[in-house]
């Protein structure tokens, strides 16, 4: 070999560890990392609200630091405070059954009487029922908290008052610090929340406390009952019932009261004075002497309440929690990239686990808008899960997965009816639910089954992280009886010899039709796949593998091809001609990448398809995890470039607002399965998968990028 090609070759292999030093190369500075994507506030943004919270409990903030503007920021990222535990329902006044929302189908003729909750838009007691299973239960904003800050001449300050905004969230820390000025007045608000209990603490300072210009109040919305819940409802006030049962110099207690759930807020301050200023609307007073004050609350279902009340210990839990989170899992470092994208992208992985951290770490999957403001009546949507919950995984935090995985063993009975009332075996996951797995109408999430692999996948990535056989005990049930509904729910065609999906079936790209559906690429793949895990679920634990869930594996339909593409679905001939169909999620491209590669899956045909999909979808009407999605599928096709392009979209949907919410429009301004799929996608494009080789498969190889990376697990 010629000392010219030794020298290219050696000069490869140099760019190639500068663009991916690996974590041994060098310790990454996690905080300097963390702490330069802190989040500044200099205007009264109602995109830019802020939050605190520990998973379980959100509490949304605008610039004062408090929740003071709640109406001014309605439309925006809502100043919500939510919980896990807070749920209301209406009273059903009509005696309406959940059976009056069922409807039977035999898609394909074979004598079923399958029966699926749907939105019936006719018939009073049918379109009655729709509506009141739809609406209830419904999660609570448990109350607005903020200050109520007077002018000189004695009228309650605005938002054209708020002067001089000076707002850091100090995401090491988990603490907003806010500082402004009322008619050239100083106020200064420090704002934490506890790790755990659902609890705020906040610390104020201002001279004004001793002109007793500031009071802060606790005000209780009524719930909307419609899709969205955004903290700002203050009407019906005779529905419902606030009662101050207790109160002293430093601390007080508050009885609220719906029709369908009652719950308390426990405050703690320095030396003042709460009252009932008006109908549901509270205000503490602080004694003129004092120039600082603390003001703590809490919200519980019952009049049980943790002791660390005091603001300095809340800050010490709070920041320990937090530390303690930041230096956990995985971390990466793009500092000395040149690629413009670096410093962006590492942006918005900062602020998304920060952001899923705060509202997706209880014991359900999430609502999609998490614990700031109601989408979907506040009901947490399972074939989201996925995007909600995979990532914690790879980034070295399985724990905050597995706690979202509870849901399913509660839910498991109602599962198992589902299915039952179907006509099949096993457990069918409910796709729209409360936290309690109760189903909630829908003509579209009743067809759905793409959420039906989740739990065999995200089951698969807490084994792999230790290889426990302890987790696979813990599992097994959910994972069997979910593999017996798929290889029961398979239609067997006697005339192909083959097993189909459908008819029957709305894909995950939402468009096509239930009763004219069949085979879609992505959920093709995806059962396959899942299917082929649980039977080596099997194996592991000494188990004979299932003759059913094999033959189902061996005969399902093979992946629509219609000459070099790969169609949405087997049905839908004109995947790439008739404009709907290029419309709303690209799920055919998650058929490689979401999912790993099937032996049916030929990849020059996707990436034929990847090309096809590229150039002629309808990017304006699509989904925050579609950049995501897009980008994994071209990471495993060996297109690193094209992956970041998919990242960096210019596309409404792949927005990421100052303080890292994923925005799609004027409704859902804020959507967190775009948060969690950036994370996905970056550490699957950052340590590879089970198949890729070399390190950062999903990223150039051009020395645009200079990549420290620690603590990533492989994606299957």
């Amino acid at each position: 070999m010629m000392r010219r090609d030794i020298n290219l070759i050696l000069g490869f292999a140099l760019l190639v560890l500068a663009s991916c030093q690996a974590q041994q190369t060098s310790k990454i500075d996690r905080q300097a990392v963390v702490s330069r994507h802190n989040v500044v506030n200099h205007t009264m943004d109602t995109l830019a609200s802020l939050t605190v919270g520990n998973g379980v409990f959100a509490y949304t903030v605008d610039a004062t630091g408090m929740q003071s503007f709640a109406a001014y920021y309605k439309n925006g990222v809502s100043l919500g405070t939510q919980s896990e535990w807070g749920w209301n329902s209406f009273p059903n006044d009509e005696h309406y059954r959940f059976d009056e929302t069922l409807r039977s189908y035999d898609f394909n003729h074979e004598g079923r009487d399958a029966k699926y909750s749907i939105q019936y838009k006719e018939g009073d007691r049918h379109k009655g029922a729709t509506e009141y299973y739809r609406v209830n239960p419904h999660r609570l904003q448990l109350g607005n908290v903020g200050l109520e800050i007077l002018l000189a001449n004695g009228e309650r300050a605005g938002i054209e008052d708020i002067k001089n905004v000076d707002q850091t969230l100090e995401l090491w820390s988990g603490m907003i610090h806010s500082k402004f000025t009322i008619e050239n007045e100083p106020i200064e608000v420090w704002t934490v929340a506890s790790p755990t209990q659902d609890r705020v603490s906040v610390k104020i300072t201002s001279a004004l406390m001793a002109k007793e210009r500031i009071k802060v109040f606790v005000r209780y919305p009524f719930p909307t009952g419609k899709f969205l819940d955004e903290a700002a409802y203050f009407g019906e006030e005779d529905k419902h019932q606030t009662v101050l049962t207790k109160s002293n110099n430093a601390s007080a207690l508050i009885k609220h009261t719906l029709p369908g759930s009652t719950y308390f807020t426990s405050l703690h301050y320095s030396p003042g004075v709460v009252k009932e200023a008006a109908k549901h609307y509270f205000t503490y007073v602080p004694s003129k002497d004092l120039k600082s004050v603390e003001f703590s609350f809490a919200f519980a279902p019952e009049d049980k309440f943790g002791n660390s009340t005091a603001f300095a210990d809340v800050q010490k839990e709070n920041t320990l929690a937090w530390e303690h989170f930041w230096k956990s899992g995985a971390a990466v470092d793009f500092a000395g990239s040149t690629d413009p994208r670096a410093n962006e992208l590492e942006r918005r992985i900062v602020l998304s686990q920060y952001l899923t951290k705060v509202q997706c770490g209880g014991s359900n999957p999430p609502q999609e808008t998490g614990l700031t403001f109601n989408s979907w009546y506040g009901k947490p949507h399972t074939e989201m899960h996925w995007w909600h919950g995979v990532h914690y995984a790879l980034w070295g935090r399985p724990e905050i997965m597995e706690q979202t995985l509870t849901y399913y063993f509660r839910t498991f009975e109602k599962a198992k009816a589902l299915a039952e009332r179907q006509g099949y075996k096993g457990v069918r996951w409910i796709k729209m639910s409360d936290n309690e797995g109760n189903e909630s109408p829908s003509s579209v999430a009743a067809f759905l089954i793409w959420q039906q692999p989740h739990i065999i996948y995200m089951t698969e990535l807490a084994y792999r992280d230790k290889k426990d056989k302890k987790v696979l005990e813990k599992y097994k049930d959910l994972v069997f009886a979910t593999a017996e509904f798929m290889a029961d729910y398979a239609y067997y065609d006697k005339t192909k010899d083959r097993y189909n999906l459908g008819l029957g079936v709305i894909p995950a790209q939402e468009v096509f039709k239930a009763a004219e559906t069949r085979n879609p690429t992505y959920e093709v793949a995806y059962w396959d796949w899942a299917l082929r895990i649980a039977q080596e679920w099997k194996e592991r634990l000494g188990e004979t593998r299932v003759d059913k869930w094999d033959d189902v594996i061996q005969k399902l339909a093979p992946l629509p091809v219609q000459g070099d593409v790969y169609l949405a679905t087997e049905t839908a001939t004109d995947s790439y001609t008739f404009p709907k169909w290029m419309t709303d999620h690209p799920a055919v491209l998650g058929a490689l990448g979401m999912v790993p590669e099937s032996p049916k899956l030929d990849k020059a045909i996707m990436r034929n398809t990847l090309d096809t999909v590229w150039a002629k979808w309808t990017w304006d009407h699509t989904w925050g995890w579609d950049f995501p999605m897009t980008a994994m599928n071209a990471a495993r096709l060996n297109l690193p470039e094209k992956a970041l392009d998919a990242l960096f979209m210019d596309i409404q949907t792949n927005t990421y607002l100052k303080n890292g919410h994923n925005y799609q429009d004027g409704r859902l301004r804020i959507y967190l399965p775009g948060n969690g799929g950036i994370l996905t996608a970056v550490a699957m494009m950052l340590e590879g998968w089970d198949a890729s080789e070399g390190e950062c498969p999903g990223f150039p190889k051009d020395g645009s990028w200079t990549i420290k990376k620690e603590g990533f697990k492989k994606m299957p």
